[in-house]
């Protein structure tokens, strides 16, 4: 039996997973046909359903992908001195993605099919859940070094922050004047705004 080299099993899955973001962000999930990523991948539908067995396993490895992706961003950051900072930058992202048409159609394709799906709803709230406690982390560690207000509950701080997030796509799908790019500077004032630190009076000396 010929042994499978895991590099290059998982670089053809990769390889699948572009064709059928592609795909899936210009047709929709249901218009598009396996045979049609087997098309855009460059290979036979038997090589396909070897790496997966059908189209609802390529859109779950999608959603699964798009976790590891979040999870890995903020372990990267656990020892950055500027956590603040941080989350700026990860919301800058989240308005690069908000920009990129293909990016917020497949984000929208995946939203409505998790409401369809059991599955995929499962794996789109087990992201969510990963991503509030990487935000709570994030936010209780900023408060304990006088980054952020130490009043605000990290939970619920987190909660609306996601919230935030979930309105940028949401905006832009029904608004196409909003241009999720332009708004970087007022997302930052926002954000900065109702997270910075409580200003203390400045004391005052006795003659």
């Amino acid at each position: 039996m010929r042994k499978v080299d895991p590099e290059k099993h998982e670089a053809k899955r990769q390889e699948i997973l572009a064709a059928a973001i592609t795909c899936f962000a210009s047709k929709g999930f249901h218009r598009t046909s396996t045979a049609e990523i087997c098309v855009a991948a460059g290979m036979s539908s038997g090589n396909l359903f070897h790496y997966f067995p059908s189209k609802q396993a390529i859109i779950a490895a999608i959603v699964e992908m798009e976790g590891k992706e979040v999870t890995a961003y903020f372990r990267g950051i656990d020892h950055s001195s500027n956590l603040l900072e941080e989350l700026l930058h990860f919301l800058d992202m989240v308005l690069d993605r908000g920009a990129d048409e293909a990016y917020l159609k497949l984000a929208l394709e995946i939203a409505a099919e998790a409401m369809r799906d059991e599955q995929i709803g499962a794996l789109a709230a087990k992201n969510d859940a990963e991503l509030q406690n990487a935000l709570n982390s994030l936010l209780r560690n900023a408060a304990a070094r006088g980054q952020i207000d130490p009043s605000l509950d990290p939970a619920d701080t987190a909660r609306w922050i996601s919230a935030l997030i979930d309105g940028v796509f949401n905006r832009i799908a029904v608004d196409p004047a909003f241009r999720a790019q332009e708004k970087r500077e007022m997302m930052r004032l926002l954000i900065t705004r109702f997270l910075q630190p409580p200003v203390r009076p400045k004391s005052s000396t006795r003659v």
